[in-house]
């Protein structure tokens, strides 16, 4: 009832019934009767040369392979006989109605039998090779048919409780993998909502720097990370950060990072250094062994255009200063959730009129093409620059299209971007 069972330990070779020979007078004319009468299905039709065809039942895997023998041949003399085949169904009585309607012929009625078979039912065991005789022999109900196809081949259409029984539940697992299947999407769409409402709804005005920010996902849910934090004072703080590894579990630690900033921020436009270290032992306090996440923390001075910032372990940020030159910020410390002992340091720079910073992650530089080359550092630069002179959003969309571009296929990692220019 299951189908073919496919061995992954290749202990033993893969075997099944292929077909079963049955012979006909008129190949066309039978195949229409299989198809059109009985609901089989096509398998194979050999063209040209010595005409066959093979169809299948709509469930389960043996096939019947319609062939026309040769005149005076053996073969012939077995057209319009018995074929000894024997089709189950759960419900004999259903498939009398129906195939009696399409103007199949039954020998007789379908019939009712209770047979008492010593035999197993289900695939044997230790205990049972232990003791063969042991349990009551099973009581089987079955309904009897029989019907011919065209030719008066005899098959044979049975029903036994047994079956009927494996047919429910197997369709009773089906509905309930279904409802379950069901209920994870809709709580995976109830988390992609929940998540989307962690990235940054406003951004606070600033006098000097137009920014935007933009995340798409690989899957439903992610890892990574972008926020805008109000400092206060005219300070802005840009954060985006990768958490490791996919899905649920990315996406979880995400929300505990987002909840660290954010609670812990305060302490930002002072002591920043300090912030990131409460952050990183809060991060390590809370997450299981071997989980770690990159970021990038800048703070922006609306007042003098400074900028002060820590890369934990992250991807270079990007300057493209006004005389077309590139500035990267590098690593001031290694990642988060790590080290218990941990500690980073604070660089500075400043973003002058016509310079525009860039922070990303992986997503962007690590996409493939189908050659196996990646986007890289490179091409994001030459990307910025060709369409510098855009706004910030319309420069993230054309940057993020050009990465699509050079990457056609399925996304396979989170895309985010953020993209700061000074007026």
């Amino acid at each position: 009832m299951d189908g073919p069972e496919v061995r992954l330990d290749r202990r033993e070779p893969y075997l099944r019934l292929q077909s079963i020979t049955v012979y006909v007078r008129d190949v066309d004319r039978s195949l229409s009767f299989y198809r059109d009468q009985l609901g089989f299905q096509l398998i194979f039709d050999a063209r040209p040369g010595a005409r066959w065809v093979t169809v299948a039942p709509p469930d389960g895997t043996a096939n019947l392979t319609l062939v026309v023998p040769e005149a005076n041949s053996e073969q012939r003399k077995l057209i319009g006989r018995s074929t000894n085949i024997t089709f189950v169904t759960e419900d004999v009585i259903a498939k009398f109605r129906e195939w009696s309607k399409r103007g199949v012929h039954f020998n007789f009625a379908p019939r009712l039998k209770r047979l008492k078979y010593g035999v197993q039912i289900r695939k044997p065991g230790p205990e049972d090779m232990a003791n063969p005789g042991a349990g009551p022999a099973p009581i089987w109900g079955g309904v009897f048919t029989r019907f011919k196809d065209l030719d008066g081949n005899t098959f044979s259409l049975v029903s036994f409780d047994e079956v009927t029984h494996a047919v429910e539940a197997q369709r009773r697992a089906i509905v309930e993998k279904l409802d379950v299947e069901r209920r994870s999407a809709q709580e995976l769409e109830i988390a992609k909502q929940v998540q989307a409402r962690l990235f940054p709804q406003r951004r606070p005005p600033l006098k000097t720097l137009e920014y935007a920010g933009i995340c798409h996902q690989a899957r439903q849910v992610g890892g990574d990370y972008y926020d805008f934090l109000d400092l206060g004072s005219e300070r802005l703080g840009f954060v985006i950060g990768d958490i490791s590894g996919k899905g649920i579990a990315a996406a979880l630690l995400m929300a505990n990072l987002q909840a660290n900033l954010r609670s812990q921020s305060a302490v930002a436009l002072d002591e920043p250094q300090r912030l990131l270290c409460s952050v990183n032992q809060l991060f390590c306090e809370n997450t299981a062994d071997g989980a770690f996440a990159t970021l990038f923390f800048a703070e922006y001075n609306d007042a003098t255009s400074g900028l002060r910032y820590a890369n934990c372990g992250h991807l270079p940020a990007l300057v493209l200063r006004g005389d077309d030159s590139v500035e990267r910020l590098e690593s001031t410390a290694t990642v988060l959730g790590v080290f218990k002992k941990w500690d980073c340091a604070i660089e500075e720079a400043k973003i002058s009129p016509g310079d525009t910073l860039a922070l990303y992650t992986d997503g962007i530089t690590e996409s493939f093409n189908d050659a196996g080359d990646q986007f890289g550092e490179e091409r994001l630069i030459a990307a910025l620059c060709r369409h510098r002179a855009l706004p910030p959003q319309d420069l993230l969309e054309a940057v993020v299209k050009e990465v699509r571009q050079f990457s056609p296929r399925e996304q396979q990692d989170d895309i985010t971007l953020i993209i700061a220019k000074c007026s």
